[in-house]
This record gives structure tokens, sequence and C-alpha cells, in this order.
């Protein structure tokens, strides 16, 4: 029986070797862009170590967040990868302390330039590869828990971990795109909806048009005044109402059309106080079985019956418009990606504003990836997620060498990917520079 081999030599001294070989195309994509030359032109933020430029400790804090490294200490690990940073054109990587530093240092006035320089990406790769006919928005907020005394850690509405500090950032998406159009950091103390006709008014300003707009939220965004920012903006909405003892009542003396052996819906008209005028509600009612089960009610249960009712200005039957809110699930997985896969919401410091910085950086890679696999990955590729990208494209181990003096990147022989890889690169030598 062969036991495998026994006397191998083990050296560490392999020079052109790297884990990250395949971020070079993420690296191509970004080059072919300027992206550097197009934050160093409207950014500014003036520094005493001009070791780094501050587009290159901005890319330092990126490129970690896609490659998974997750934390700012474990971003060390490329400070030792001299092929990764020559193919990513970085002089060296600052160490940890120096981007943490940097982060508190500069977060208080390069916040609000990076949250324009973002935004004018977002409206820019909007209309890529082509200018959609209309606009889903899915609103969301998350809770993002913290241990420990970081700045805008608070007490608040916590239901994984009830009665931990946190933060509760905000987010808004685009469900065809998947881009994430707008979100911030906030305490972990603020009601859902803080913020959002501000961010929604932003988003607006971005789009090419104002045509054949939706969105969808959960009970947190029931509000009648920001219904009326929508109404402004030709928006169609379907928002799920919160709980009132009105409508207790009224759900029960309403006649429902039967949908199916389960399902059966009906609908009315009411104006709630401090609203500018009636909204439709529509009232999806699910029969309960006799045996008692784990089902939770989406809003709550009456003689048997569990009843969700959603606020909508649709045209749609009033099944259709369950189902059309049914399908704002998707926003839920780029909440989870957003803080599984990117550090969104996490503490790098115990500043909030520097937080709130790095807060901002994570939403920007993760558009980042979003429009590299939108433009220049096939089609079957634009489903997967960040682990699947990382594992077979961004972490292809490589070896660097020079061959008659030309710099060549070499990958494993018969790769599975390698048709993904050059389909890739004759992609991003069609985009357009930014700048």
């Amino acid at each position: 029986m062969h036991s495998g081999a026994r006397k191998i030599r083990t050296k560490f001294t392999a020079a052109g070797l790297t884990h990250f070989g395949g971020a070079y195309l993420l690296h191509r994509f970004l080059q072919q862009l300027r992206i550097r030359s197009y934050l160093y032109l409207n950014l500014t933020f003036p520094q005493r170590n001009n070791r780094y430029t501050l587009s290159e400790l901005l890319l330092a804090l990126i490129y970690p967040m896609v490659l998974g490294l997750e934390k700012i200490e474990v971003s060390a690990l490329l400070k030792t990868n001299g092929v990764f940073q020559y193919l990513t054109g970085l002089p060296s990587f600052p160490n940890p302390t120096t981007l943490r530093r940097f982060l508190v240092r500069s977060a208080s006035e390069l916040l609000p330039q990076l949250c324009k320089v973002h935004n004018d990406l977002r409206a820019y790769f909007l209309c890529l590869p082509y200018a959609p006919s209309s606009f889903w928005f899915d609103c969301d907020s998350t809770v993002q828990t913290l241990y420990g005394n970081q700045e805008g850690a608070l007490k608040g509405y916590n239901p994984d971990y009830p009665g931990k500090k946190s933060y509760h950032p905000l987010v808004v998406t685009e469900a065809h795109l998947k881009d994430c159009l707008g979100g911030f950091l906030r305490p972990g103390n603020v009601h859902t909806a803080e913020g959002i006709e501000e961010l929604m008014k932003t988003i607006f300003s971005l789009l090419p048009h104002h045509n054949r707009l939706r969105f969808r939220a959960d009970a947190g965004f029931y509000n009648g005044n920001f219904i009326s920012l929508l109404r402004e903006n030709r928006a169609r909405f379907a928002i799920v109402a919160r709980f009132t003892s009105l409508f207790k009542l009224r759900v029960g003396g309403l006649r429902y059309h039967r949908v199916s052996s389960l399902f059966s819906v009906s609908e009315f008209h009411y104006q709630p106080h401090g609203w500018k005028e009636k909204e439709r509600f529509v009232v999806l009612r699910r029969k309960l079985p006799k045996e008692p089960t784990d089902f939770q009610a989406t809003l709550f249960t009456l003689d048997r019956y569990a009843y969700s009712i959603i606020v909508t200005n649709l045209n749609l039957e009033p099944y259709n418009v369950f189902r059309f809110y049914r399908e704002r699930s998707a926003q839920e997985r780029i909440v989870r990606t957003l803080k599984e896969d990117y550090p969104f919401g996490k503490a790098a410091t115990n500043s909030f504003a520097a937080n709130a910085l790095y807060a901002e950086l994570s939403l920007l890679a993760y558009n980042l990836v979003n429009w590299f696999k939108r433009l220049c990955l096939p089609n079957d590729w634009q489903s997967f997620t960040l682990p699947t990208i990382r594992h077979r494209l961004l972490m292809m181990p490589g070896e660097f060498i020079r061959s008659r003096n030309i710099p060549t990147l070499r990958f494993p022989r018969n790769n599975p990917y390698q048709n993904t890889f050059y389909y890739a690169q004759e992609q991003i030598k069609k985009l357009s520079p930014l700048v």
C-alpha cells in the first residue's frame, strides 16, 4: 500500500507566488475605468504622510473587503504579498494601524465627498449596459450587534440579541440590477425609517427618468409623509401596514374573494390620521390549520385566520400585490451579503464617523464587484455570490515571472475557468474610462 511521499524538502524561498492572482482581473477593471484618477480628481484631503496617496489608501481598504479579509488586521496578509502589490499598482501595502488612523483622521471631511462620488458612480452605472425602462426599489434596515464601547453603539431594536448594543444601518437596492443605490450607518437606537426620506430624494436625483418606479418596504416604513414623497415622485409602492385596533375591526367585516384553499383577499380605502389622502389597503387572509403549528402570521390572527395588510397604489389585483411584495425577499439576501461577505455595519474603530466612512467604502466595494460582474462576466455567472467569484476567479493562485523580459502571470494548467478569465479580459477592454 502506498503511504505517500516521505522525504520532501520544504523551503520558503519562492518570490513570485500569490494567492490572489485572479484579483488582477478586478484590478484591470478598475484600471480600465481609471478609478484611481477619478478618485484623485474628485476627492481632496490634505495628508502629512505622502507615502500613500488618498486613492491608494481607499483602494487598500477596498481590496481586502472584496478578497474576504474582513478585519483590517487581517489585511496585513497583503503586506507580505509583493506580487499582489505589483499587480495592483500599490507601492506597498499599508499596515493596519495606518489604515485605522486614516479612517479616524479623515472621516468628517472625506465622508461627504465620498458619498457624492459614490452617487455619481451609481448614476453612471445605472445606465450600463443599457438604461432600464423601470426601477424597483427595495428598502430595509438591519441590525449589526457590537461588543465593546464603540461610539453610536446603543441599545435598540435587536431581535437576535435583545438588550445588546448595536448599529442600525439602512439600505436601498434596485431589484433588477442588484445595485445598492443608497445606505448609511446609524446608531442602534434610531427608528427604522430614520433618514429614509432624505435618502430617497437623493436616489430619485440619480435616476435618468422618473417613469415606472416601484417601491417595496416592510412595516417600519409605514409613514404618511414618506408615502406622500413617493407619490410626488410618481412612484408606485407596496408597504406593509402597521397593525391598529381599527384594522382589526375592519378586516373582520370585509367580503373576501377566495384565491385558493388557503388564501382569500379583499381590499378597502382608508385615510389614516395625519395622512393627506385616502389610500388603498389590500388584505390577505390565510386559513390556519386546526392543529397548532409553528406558522407565524405576517400581521395578526383572528378567528382561525392570519391577516396581512399592505398599503399600495399599484394597479394590480389584491393577490398580485402580495405576489409583487413577496419578491422583495431578494433584498434580504443582499443585506445578508453586505453583512457576511463585506464588513458593512461593523466597527473598524471606536469612532462612529470613521465607522460610517468604512460602511460607505463597503457599499462601494459591493457595487464595484456588482458592476464588474454585470459588465464583464458571462450571463451564467450573474447569479453567483461573491464567495463563489472569489473561489473561482479572484483567489486563483498565480506565479509571476518574466519571460523574455515580459511580465507574465501564470495560472494552473487546465484551469476550468480559463475561458471565463479570457472572456472577462475582452469585456474589460470595451469599457469606457470615467475620466
